[in-house]
């Protein structure tokens, strides 16, 4: 299976690919974040993309998730693993330890940026899972063992679940806002990886997120408020950690899907074939070419 790769804040290259090229996509949906860098990881096909752009131009908001992942599903990847950096809601989970989240609560207003649907074709697929359970089980497993084999990673802690706020930004949070996240018991609070997890589910990928903690918001006393300067600190740390985790779970990862993310627009798609335009259908073709010719 090929897989593809989204750098967050810091992450805007990846070491140790063979043959590497970048790769320029035009998609329905306009451009990128970025080319995509194309080569051999540990044996394996990848795709790497750098959320921000190389330089990070980008901010959240300007995100092109859609052409992102689209261009990802053009390309013939199967599963997309994110890198992202999340602010900590609770004590326990500290900063530049390493969170799975298996839940996300939207605070974000973009929803046209959510979904390869409309314009004359409706889908819903299904949503209560957000998460591929295999890809995460398995990543969550090549992490514990990076981390117990590695002496500079003494202290990490991984914790396998989680809910992720998606808060739309540039600022973070206010003091009122992390208070009321906290009291709602949510675990980490970011600005992308939302969208990237209801992109891939309608393009039938497998998605999960090494969601790397820098910071603790600004609701803890006893620790300054988030800042720039402090996720790029914590961020540049867990670089190598990162790329550690991706290229064991390379080495190691399964060939075949036993979860049900390639199927998931299987009884999704309302809109009867004939009535959907055949502008439409050419420009999703990546996506819904199976189901409708």
């Amino acid at each position: 299976m090929k897989t593809g790769i989204i750098g967050g804040s810091g992450l805007y290259s990846v070491d140790g690919i063979q043959n590497p090229n970048w790769v320029q996509v035009n998609t329905p949906f306009g451009s990128p974040s970025d080319s995509y860098l194309h080569g051999i990881l540990e044996g394996q096909e990848v795709y790497f993309l750098p959320r921000h752009a190389r330089g990070h131009t980008l901010l959240p908001s300007e995100i092109n998730y859609r052409a992102n992942i689209f261009g990802f599903k053009a390309l013939g990847v199967d599963r997309v693993i994110s890198i992202s950096a999340v602010g900590s809601l609770r004590e326990e989970l500290r900063p530049r330890d390493i969170v799975f989240p298996d839940q996300y609560f939207d605070r974000t207003k973009r929803y046209e940026d959510h979904t390869f649907f409309g314009r004359g074709i409706v889908a819903h697929v299904p949503f209560a899972e957000p998460i591929c359970p295999q890809l995460k089980n398995e990543l969550v497993q090549c992490a514990e063992k990076v981390i117990a084999k590695g002496t500079e990673y003494n202290g990490i802690l991984v914790h396998k679940d989680g809910t992720y706020v998606n808060m739309e930004g540039p600022a973070f949070s206010t003091k009122a806002e992390s208070y009321f996240y906290r009291q709602c018991k949510f675990d980490v609070i970011g600005m992308t990886s939302l969208t990237e997890a209801k992109l891939c589910r309608e393009a039938e990928m497998c998605y999960t997120t090494l969601a790397m903690i820098t910071d603790y918001d600004c609701w803890h006393e006893e620790f300054e408020s988030v800042s720039l300067e402090m996720i790029i600190g914590n961020l540049v740390a867990n670089t190598k950690l990162s790329q550690d985790i991706l290229r064991h779970f390379l080495q190691s990862a399964s060939e075949q899907r036993t979860c049900t993310c390639g199927t998931a627009l299987k009884n999704s798609i309302v809109t009867t074939p004939d009535a959907v335009p055949l502008e439409r259908k050419e420009a999703l073709k990546p996506i819904i070419g199976k189901y409708m010719s």
